[in-house]
């Protein structure tokens, strides 16, 4: 799957979190399938160098200096861009932060709602802005990150994890709702990426808990590239994924370049989300696996 076939031209693209690390790497790659970008994030300059660089190679983008934990900030930011803004196709919500780190009975609680403002309420407050237009339109896609936590417990990071979960039960529920205006809305999990937050982890020492020494090791190893995860952004931004919706899919662990043509059969089932486990589920999720895979369930 290159990114020419992707075929983005005349799209209007959206990504939260642009100034640095996956969100700036996501905005260069959608602005090389032919999207104009708009990049928002707080800090202008860096934003400014992204914009300069996908301009430099004839790309087109608009950077917005933009908190969107901070409600009035990102409302005016709409009003002042109304014409650009009413028309986005596709949003990328990659802002995001993980402090605090360490023990829940430790955690500066200012700290933790930070979080759940920039995570899960920064995230909300962008799609609802940006749904008039879709829904007007009846076409859109809407692509949340994920991390780590989301599916399962992380210790010493409850704050992030928190919001991560939240995120994917409202890209879930989002799902179901914009189906009959042809929304798409799907999740990506990243998987583990050498960025500024691993450095913050290691810079956190034992209060990040065992993953301390896991990004000692991931720093000299490396981690999930870059480029994947863009690849995956790629593929739920274009009409490769068909109307693919309601999923958690992992970058570096699923099989998604192979989903192709099959949108429909992932919809129905209950694969790649987030459900409780129990003798009644277990038995058609087994059956689903062998369907998707072309495999016989034993």
């Amino acid at each position: 799957m290159s990114v020419s076939s992707l075929q983005l031209v005349n799209s209007t693209v959206l990504i939260t979190g642009a100034s640095r690390g996956i969100g700036a790497a996501v905005a260069e790659t959608l602005s090389m399938a032919g999207a104009r970008v708009v990049l928002l994030a707080r800090d202008g300059s860096k934003l400014e160098e992204v914009a300069a660089h996908i301009n430099s190679r004839g790309g087109w983008s608009l950077p917005l200096e933009v908190d969107v934990a901070d409600p009035e900030t990102l409302e005016a930011a709409f009003k002042e861009n109304r014409q650009v803004l009413k028309s986005v196709d596709v949003l990328v919500n990659a802002a995001g932060i993980q402090s605090p780190i360490g023990p829940f009975y430790e955690n500066c609680l200012a700290a933790w709602e930070k979080t759940i403002q920039v995570n899960l309420m920064g995230a909300v407050r962008v799609i609802h802005a940006v749904l008039p237009g879709m829904m007007a339109r009846r076409e859109g896609r809407i692509i949340n990150f994920a991390g780590g936590g989301a599916t399962a417990p992380r210790p010493y990071f409850s704050a992030y994890a928190t919001s991560k979960a939240a995120l994917v039960r409202l890209t879930e529920t989002l799902a179901v709702e914009l189906k009959p205006y042809n929304i798409q809305v799907n999740a990506v999990a990243p998987g583990a990426v050498n960025t500024t937050m691993l450095d913050e982890i290691i810079a956190a020492g034992e209060k990040a808990g065992p993953e301390y020494q896991q990004c000692l090791e991931r720093r000299q190893s490396g981690g999930t590239p870059v480029g994947l995860i863009c690849a995956l952004v790629l593929f739920l931004a274009s009409q490769d994924s068909g109307a693919l919706t309601g999923k958690l899919i992992s970058a570096p662990h699923d099989p998604w370049r192979e989903w192709i043509g099959k949108a429909e059969a992932l919809n129905a089932s209950p694969m790649f989300t987030i459900r409780r486990l129990d003798p009644f589920t277990i038995k058609p999720l087994i059956k689903d696996f062998g369907l998707l895979f072309d495999k016989e369930p034993t």
